[in-house]
């Protein structure tokens, strides 16, 4: 079977589940990915909302509200509730996917501090209009959200660069991956070094019980993508044995993973530096996947094909129809997993509904957690030719049967 996702590793990341971390793997880490961000600092932290909770308290920020899409991943805003803040959701933009920043502009008040602008699977967010906010409102900061986007760039400019800072996830269904972990990147050198202060006052040093848990999972990893197993696997999660492994939030909870301030593990580090040097070969392949899909699957009926950008990364090439279920079972049946990624518009979600932060319409948000698939990416030119031709058969179904 073909997965809808497929961490890009290799030789050189099996090989450090044998080899001993080094001490000061980490800082390692931040200095390869400051580099490749092209920034001066990287702090490292055990997931991507820690650092966006960290980095919104060295701020001082309290009782504020932070603005974020409606569409995004949920992390984001349970990230803010568990920092002291209130995010306030706004919907997406039909093209990109992104947050509309015109409504974005429109709901700043007197409380706001921030706007996390998500340039989410992998479009960049519009800069120019962001400078226009800053420009009209210089007291509000600019967090780039980029877990999708690593260094994806709007008409030339990396988004990550421009704002207070940027937050990353890199866990293994990211574009590049450490294991777990995250990453926040500032060029602000107070900012940094409040930033790193707090995190060394709230977090506990990673235990060997987490390293070896981490050796384990990436160990574990290499079999359950393989292709002949990975049908088991997919078995598994549609019946919900892997619940816990996969399942990432309880749409009536919001929460942070029990060891959310632990440190990054040395082993973590070690995959990340290994990840840092593939970096640009993965963001070119899935360019080159996406850029086929597009040339493939023009025209189909009932299938809106996602934009093609320059500058954007492409963590997921993500169509929308109106017929998900049947197109995802379709396509188990002939050996190709297709994904749903955010299926939910967060103000909807129950944990959400009644917060003061959830008082805009978003029916864009509403519209692409109900419709969009995500197409398998990481996979050599044969398979994305498999996946192509299924979709294909799938779609001629779908027109012979409504004729």
């Amino acid at each position: 079977m073909i997965p809808r996702l497929k961490p890009t590793l290799g030789w050189s990341e099996l090989a450090t589940i044998l080899l001993p971390a080094s001490s000061d793997g980490v800082e390692r880490f931040e200095t390869a990915f400051a580099e490749l961000m092209g920034q001066t600092h990287a702090i490292a932290f055990p997931y991507g909302r820690t650092g966006l909770m960290l980095l919104l308290q060295a701020m001082g920020w309290r009782d504020r509200e932070i603005i974020c899409p409606a569409y995004t991943c949920v992390v984001v805003p349970h990230a803010i509730v568990s920092s002291g803040n209130e995010p306030v959701f706004i919907d997406s933009c039909e093209y990109d996917f992104n947050m509309d920043l015109d409504q974005a502009e429109a709901a700043i008040t007197d409380r706001t501090a921030a706007i996390v602008a998500t340039s989410i699977f992998g479009y960049p967010v519009d800069l120019d209009k962001l400078d226009a906010i800053r420009k009209k409102h210089p007291h509000i900061e600019i967090i780039q959200d980029c877990a999708h986007s690593y260094a994806a760039e709007w008409q030339g400019r990396p988004v990550q660069r421009e704002g207070l800072a940027a937050i990353f996830g890199i866990n293994i269904s990211k574009i590049m991956t450490s294991i777990f972990g995250g990453m926040v990147t500032t060029d602000d050198d107070a900012l940094n070094e409040r930033l790193r202060a707090l995190r060394d006052e709230s977090l506990e040093p990673a235990t060997m019980t987490k390293s070896l848990r981490r050796r384990l999972y990436l160990a574990a990893v290499y079999p359950a993508f393989w292709g002949p197993a990975y049908g088991l696997v997919n078995r598994l999660e549609r019946s919900e044995f892997l619940n816990r492994f996969v399942k990432y939030y309880d749409e009536a909870i919001i929460d942070m993973p029990l060891d959310h301030l632990t440190e990054m593990a040395a082993i973590e580090a070690a995959v990340g530096c290994v990840q840092v040097r593939r970096y640009s070969g993965i963001v070119a392949h899935r360019q080159a996947t996406a850029a086929y899909y597009d040339d493939q699957l023009q025209g189909l009926p009932d299938f809106v094909l996602p934009p093609i950008v320059d500058g954007a990364t492409y963590s997921h090439y993500v169509p929308r129809v109106s017929d998900r279920d049947a197109l995802l079972a379709s396509g188990l049946l002939r050996g190709v997993q297709f994904g749903q990624l955010i299926e939910y518009c967060v103000p909807e979600m129950n944990a959400y509904a009644e917060r003061p932060g959830a008082r805009f319409p978003c029916p864009l948000a509403s519209r692409f957690a109900a419709t969009t698939i995500n197409l398998p990416l990481s996979i050599p030119p044969v398979k994305a030719a498999r996946v192509a031709e299924v979709i294909k058969r799938s779609r001629c179904e779908r027109a012979d049967y409504g004729k």
